[in-house]
């Protein structure tokens, strides 16, 4: 089994584990601000899951109806994910709105607490490791999974704080007061993961750290070339799909050519992990002398 689907996997066990005991947190004390933090963990599991079978999808190998491969199936997960974020903070407004009219008293708020900071340090410890093999492995569904369970963590600790005060000063409506911020805090979660990977789904390009490198490696690797213009570049999950012209002298033979087409290759792909590179080789006099000029 890939990395990556194995992860997914587990991030489904890890998800329900932290329901389990959130779920049994807000059940000691009837707070409608550990109910908040219940919800979002529901999220978690069905995140997890959708990532699951998003991977599955995108480690398949192009075919006939699908010859570039099947990466951007990442993004659907990262995009069902955003919409159910969205969906779950404003199940959470609903009920910090109720919640703030007609405050419930807080039964064992200490054992609650403590079974929810148990929760949120294996979200910690797991968000930080699925964010650090997503980005190794360049996958969009895993790295989104792994930034909402650290999201979930930030929340979490809020929800504590506004929990320990409510019992504190004795105003019970704080209780709800926390469940709103927890709301707006993973609305806006959602909104930016939403916008991220709709970005991917509409062919976002290389970023310009990526984009620097691939020029640098069309340069150091296309002597005997005159230039390289229409430089394009496009993300789909792991994969980077790169394409541009070469421009080599009139008198240069198709072999010759190919020869620094492989050359460009072969570096591209050593240094932008999931290339898929396209070179479209002109004569001279289709110079544009811009782009990246190499004599």
């Amino acid at each position: 089994m890939p990395t990556v689907t194995r992860y997914a996997v587990y991030s489904v066990l890890v998800a329900l584990i932290v329901l389990a005991l959130k779920t049994a947190a807000w059940g000691v004390t009837g707070s409608v601000a550990l109910l908040s933090d219940a919800l979002e963990s529901i999220i978690n599991v069905v995140v997890a899951a959708a990532a699951f079978f998003a991977l599955r999808v995108a480690i398949q190998p192009p075919d006939a109806n699908h010859p570039f491969g099947h990466h951007k199936a990442e993004y659907f997960s990262a995009v069902l994910e955003g919409v159910l974020i969205i969906v779950a903070a404003f199940v959470i407004f609903r009920e910090a709105y109720f919640h703030f009219f007609a405050p419930v008293d807080l039964g064992a708020p200490g054992l609650g607490i403590a079974i929810n900071i148990v929760a949120s340090a294996i979200n910690a410890v797991w968000g930080w490791r699925l964010v650090r093999v997503g980005r190794k492995e360049r996958s969009p569904a895993l790295t989104a999974d792994g930034l909402h369970v650290l999201t979930d963590v930030v929340s979490s600790a809020g929800v504590v704080i506004g929990v320990f005060a409510a019992v504190m000063t004795g105003w019970l409506p704080l209780d709800a007061l926390v469940a709103a911020g927890v709301g707006l805090y993973v609305l806006s979660a959602g909104w930016r993961l939403l916008k991220e990977s709709v970005g991917g789904l509409m062919d976002h390009a290389a970023d310009a750290v990526t984009l620097e490198r691939i020029r640098k490696g069309i340069l150091q690797e296309a002597g005997g070339a005159i230039e390289a213009h229409d430089l394009q570049t496009r993300h789909a999950g792991s994969a980077t799909f790169i394409q541009f012209h070469l421009v080599v002298p009139s008198n240069m033979s198709v072999s010759d050519a190919h020869v620094i087409c492989d050359r460009i290759e072969n570096k591209l792909r050593e240094m932008v992990p999931g290339a898929r590179v396209t070179i479209h080789v002109e004569p001279e006099n289709k110079a544009k002398h811009a782009g990246i000029i190499v004599a």
